[in-house]
């Protein structure tokens, strides 16, 4: 029985612009709980061109095969974000239990978080954390100095020396944050970080790269498919959920990028010699095309709220490798941008049907540059 896509009932509407056109179901039990082992053993769905899928179905690999579904030539561009131990728990002075996610750091050791129970925390409130280890107890305090309406969080400034940045100390108070929706998971914190993973900032992984395994890169690179990197610190502007039904009006929250010289410079020369730009996550995707809203790729370091949906005019991207994405969530909306949202509720049906794992432990999808759209 094939599973059912939920679609908006309206007569002349556009699903494309409606939240309710990005619904579908999903099994519970298709929620990846824990990573494949090896990473590279993960299954990989193959999108190639849309006249193609009439008559044959998306391909089914391991991810390992990707250096035979490249070309030489191909550049890589992947995102180099490490994921910090975000989520603290603390209590209040009168001994009540706090729960505090961080999400970006807005001036020196000062966060904005999400605290729960965020309602009695007003501007003044304290939270103490403790850490132990051989019978050694340190303390870390934060002072709630200003609310955050469009978040619904709170501006958490640390008692730290100035020289001290909070990250330093994180390791001995933070826990690495799991999405909500794994809750059985025996993971180590490693395997939810790239291998490649190298600046500190990001609250959530960029879970598409999760896959890689040194020898894989190693393999590609032999192959002659290169690789580039750029930082996108995974924040609330990825995983907050669209909440208006005309999307065209969502407003996404602002995350911090850098796309270096020397990876613009790759990108230019892979152009240059016929490459095919292929970006390893949606977060890759965000990064270059924010880099590219004047209409040519620069460097550039600071923060985009770039939303990208169909309809959506490409620069610099020709070709995805991603995971599975939630419904009714910006990532869905971003690959519908590049394949069409019918045709990728379809590819999702499929997905179910042959049992794929979902989400941020789950399986992979090479969307081909012959893959895109060819209404874009």
């Amino acid at each position: 029985m094939k599973p059912k896509i939920r679609q908006a009932k309206a007569e002349n509407v556009n699903l494309d612009c409606l939240l309710s056109g990005y619904d579908y179901e999903l099994p519970p039990g298709l929620i990846a709980q824990n990573p494949a082992v090896p990473r590279d053993s993960s299954r990989l769905l193959v999108v190639d061109s849309p006249e193609t899928a009439k008559t044959i179905p998306p391909l089914h690999h391991i991810f390992r095969d990707l250096s035979e579904l490249l070309k030489p030539g191909d550049l890589l561009v992947m995102n180099n974000t490490k994921v910090i131990p975000a989520r603290l728990y603390g209590c209040k002075s009168t001994g009540a239990g706090v729960e505090v996610l961080l999400l970006e750091e807005r001036r020196h050791n000062c966060w904005l978080a999400l605290v729960k129970p965020g309602k009695r925390f007003t501007v003044g409130s304290e939270i103490i954390f403790t850490a132990g280890k051989d019978g050694k107890q340190q303390e870390l305090r934060a002072t709630v100095v200003e609310s955050d309406p469009e978040t619904g969080g709170r501006l958490l400034q640390f008692d730290l020396p100035a020289a001290v940045p909070l990250v330093q100390v994180l390791g001995k108070f933070g826990q690495i944050p799991l999405p909500p929706y794994i809750t059985a998971s025996t993971a180590a914190d490693e395997q939810y970080q790239t291998v490649y993973a190298d600046v500190q900032g990001a609250i959530a992984a960029p879970t598409a790269g999760l896959h890689f395994t040194p020898e894989l890169l190693e393999k590609l690179r032999s192959c002659g498919i290169n690789q580039a990197f750029i930082t996108l610190h995974v924040g609330v502007g990825t995983f907050r959920p669209v909440e208006v039904e005309d999307i065209t009006t969502h407003a996404m929250h602002e995350e911090w990028i850098e796309v270096p010289p020397d990876t613009v410079e790759q990108i230019r020369a892979t152009q240059a010699a016929g490459g095919r730009i292929i970006a390893v996550g949606t977060t890759a995707v965000r990064a270059l095309e924010g880099a590219a809203q004047s209409g040519d790729l620069q460097p550039y370091v600071g923060k985009t709220n770039l939303f990208i949906s169909p309809g959506y005019k490409w620069q610099v991207v020709e070709g995805l490798i991603t995971n599975f994405h939630l419904p009714r969530s910006s990532l869905l909306m971003l690959v519908s941008a590049l394949i069409g949202r019918e045709r990728l509720l379809e590819i999702y049906q499929q997905a179910i049907a042959a049992e794929y794992r979902f989400y941020s432990f789950g399986d992979a999808m090479l969307i081909l540059p012959e893959g895109k759209s060819i209404k874009l």
